[in-house]
């Protein structure tokens, strides 16, 4: 038993389980509130939930298990939950199942069934299944499975208390659990007795014998390889012969339940009459179709983006001019009698940093909100189904799609939102390929620059830097996926879940949750990156020309030579980790102009030719993601390697770029003179 379970008996155990889109999150955040926190199981990627409530005076304590379809642990999501319930054993498992497909869900109760703990079934979306024409009994139900059943309507909170006081009750008698629990089918029960003697005496605590001779009769790897250690070869040998002989038994298994399923479902459930048409799939006909899901997935997502940009730049900009700028000020004030450079460290660096920090929340709150929206409605499935063709040449998936569509606003909800992809590698690639889409601030550089250097071209020359993006994107993607993650993805299998209601508290606490692990993981490392930055800006004084970081750039500028840049231009685009919009005023303050002045662009256009301007554009979008970016792909990652091999891969790919625009430029003999 893990130490936190450990220190406090007293308590009972939750472990609430169900497969995906089952609205298992919004019973749990329900259940815990704020309490709630969230973090990472243990040498695994996939998030952990946890929570408390006190009921009467007692705690009970609620952990989210990962949604999954079954325990076969095909995918790391499986094997954590089951491995919770054999090692941990909680108390009592609370299952979530949608009432609406209640067969495909009683799969999972079949085998949780199989497992030595108690289980309560909660059916949630009554009202979704009334609303196709599902008509479910529950205490029918119950009385044919042998267990609690209780019917909820978790997005109006309706059935929640009597959930958990059914849990409560069952883990203080969990002798009076008996279901009906069921069986593999008639021709190898008798091979399954035979691996159960077999294993005699063999398998050790916390796993039950009976569970572990089905696992094997099943074909279950992990089971397989750890029973081969738990007996040695004299007693193994005949299992494998046996299991060599019957591994057919897998049918009669998964047979034996779907009898079983059908038992319990023609006990209880009525459906529709055959012919009619459901709302869910009077909406799919649009949402799924190839030429009409793709335009309303188009019009969806544009939308999305529109929104969160639209209500976030307000705030941003409130937040600059009403909050940042007067506490720097302040802090000026405060410090005006100490040293400069700490009143300058103070205000530019650690809260010039912190600003970074703060007026990501708007975009990340918002966006956040439009992602839990589109998952609780059952939208999201669909955009991931519309998508998945052309996702998949790149090696990814349909669920990529968000997150490298939302890059453009910003590559920070890009990283993150790759939460939302199940399989390790598709996960790791999708964060790998997202600072390659083009973001507003860098194609906010870009709407400045353009005009200043080819004038009435401007648009076009634009357009193809955000093109030349897209196709790096996606030549990276292929690339990466037929080497490094060459046969490391999962196939894609998705259920359509019914449309319904999202519900609020759900989506304001997971805007929370996501937003709050933002700012306490990713927050630091954007303002240490900030002030170290500063810190080679500033020093050693007296301006920007003389420090240290402009010296770094005129050490490069054998290498800007190659493309057609000078040192101050080298420095821009350093400059431009902090956050891309900084390039501009770099700029300004190294060719001696006020930033986004006029002042400038005459400065630019007269010292900078166009082979140049264009080398330095392409090398300003394809260069590393900005620290903000940076400090999410580490905190999503949870590794510096992989962080640092994509910012050396996109440092590589920009430079080498440019460098090849530039020497095309001059082979050509094309815009090399100053304009």
């Amino acid at each position: 038993m893990s130490e936190p379970l450990r220190k406090e008996r007293r308590a009972i155990v939750v472990a609430l389980a169900g497969q995906p889109n089952v609205g298992k999150s919004t019973i749990f955040n329900l259940l815990t509130g704020l309490s709630q926190h969230v973090g990472n199981w243990p040498g695994k990627t996939v998030e952990r939930k946890e929570g408390t409530l006190v009921r009467d005076g007692v705690e009970l304590r609620v952990v989210d298990l990962p949604g999954t379809y079954s325990l076969s642990a095909n995918w790391e999501g499986e094997r954590i939950a089951r491995d919770f319930i054999i090692k941990e054993h909680p108390d009592i498992v609370v299952m979530v199942a949608n009432a609406a497909a209640l067969e495909r869900n009683l799969y999972l109760l079949a085998e949780l069934l199989i497992l030595p703990v108690p289980v309560v079934l909660g059916l949630n979306m009554m009202d979704v299944a009334r609303n196709e024409g599902v008509d479910i009994e529950p205490h029918v139900l119950a009385a044919a499975l042998g267990l609690a059943v209780v019917p909820l309507v978790a997005s109006r909170n309706q059935g929640v208390t009597e959930l958990i006081a059914a849990a409560e009750t069952l883990a203080r008698t969990p002798d009076a659990f008996r279901p009906v629990r069921p069986e593999i089918a008639v021709p190898h029960r008798d091979v399954l007795a035979q691996v159960r003697t077999l294993l005699g005496t063999h398998v050790p605590r916390p796993y039950d014998s009976d569970w572990v001779a089905l696992k094997l009769l099943e074909g279950d790897g992990e089971i397989t390889d750890l029973a081969r250690t738990w007996l040695p070869d004299a007693a193994w040998q005949p299992i494998a012969t046996l299991l060599a002989q019957h591994e057919d038994a897998v049918l009669d298994i998964a047979g034996g339940r779907y009898e079983w399923i059908g038992r319990m479902v023609r006990a209880a459930v009525t459906r529709p009459r055959l012919g009619q048409i459901s709302f869910t799939d009077r909406l799919d006909r649009i949402a799924v179709h190839p030429l009409w899901g793709l335009l309303l997935l188009l019009a969806v997502f544009a939308l999305s983006f529109w929104v969160t940009f639209a209500l976030a730049a307000p705030v941003q900009a409130w937040l600059e001019a009403s909050v940042l700028a007067p506490l720097q000020r302040q802090v000026a004030a405060l410090l005006a009698d100490a040293p400069v450079w700490l009143g300058d460290l103070a205000t530019r660096g650690v809260l010039g940093g912190a600003g970074i920090v703060v007026t990501f929340v708007p975009i990340l709150a918002v966006f956040f909100a439009m992602m839990a929206l589109l998952e609780d409605t059952g939208y999201l499935a669909r955009a991931a189904y519309v998508m998945d063709r052309f996702m998949h040449s790149l090696g990814l998936h349909g669920k990529s799609f968000l997150p490298l569509f939302l890059g453009f606003g910003c590559n920070v909800p890009a990283v993150i939102g790759a939460r939302v992809i199940e399989s390790p590698g598709g996960r790791l690639l999708t964060i790998l390929l997202a600072p390659l889409v083009p973001c507003s601030a860098r194609l906010t550089v870009l709407a400045f620059l353009t005009p200043v250097f080819f004038g009435r071209q401007a648009f076009v020359f634009a357009a193809g830097l955000v093109a030349l993006n897209l196709m790096v994107l996606a030549l990276v993607g292929v690339l990466l996926n037929r080497t490094l993650f060459r046969g490391q993805h999962a196939a894609f299998i998705m259920e359509l879940p019914l449309y319904h209601v999202p519900s609020a508290r759900t989506i304001g606490m997971f805007v929370w949750h996501n937003t709050w692990a933002f700012l306490r993981r990713a927050g630091t490392i954007i303002v240490l990156v900030s002030a170290a930055i500063w810190t080679l800006a500033s020093l050693p004084g007296p301006t920007l020309e003389t420090s240290y970081l402009a010296r770094f750039g005129q050490w490069l500028a054998p290498l800007g030579q190659l493309m057609g840049m000078d040192w101050r231009m080298l420095v821009a685009l350093l400059g431009s980790f902090i956050a891309k919009e900084n390039a501009i005023a770099v700029l300004g303050i190294l060719y001696g102009a006020g930033a986004q002045s006029a002042g400038l662009a005459g400065m630019l256009a007269a010292r900078v030719s166009p082979a140049a301007a264009l080398s330095f554009l392409a090398a300003t979008m394809l260069f590393i993601p900005c620290a903000a970016t940076v400090a999410v792909m580490r905190q999503e990652t949870g590794s510096w390697r992989w962080t640092l091999f994509s910012v050396a891969l996109l440092l590589v790919i920009a430079l080498s770029a440019a460098t090849l625009l530039y020497q095309l430029c001059r082979l050509f003999g094309l815009g090399i003179a100053h304009v």
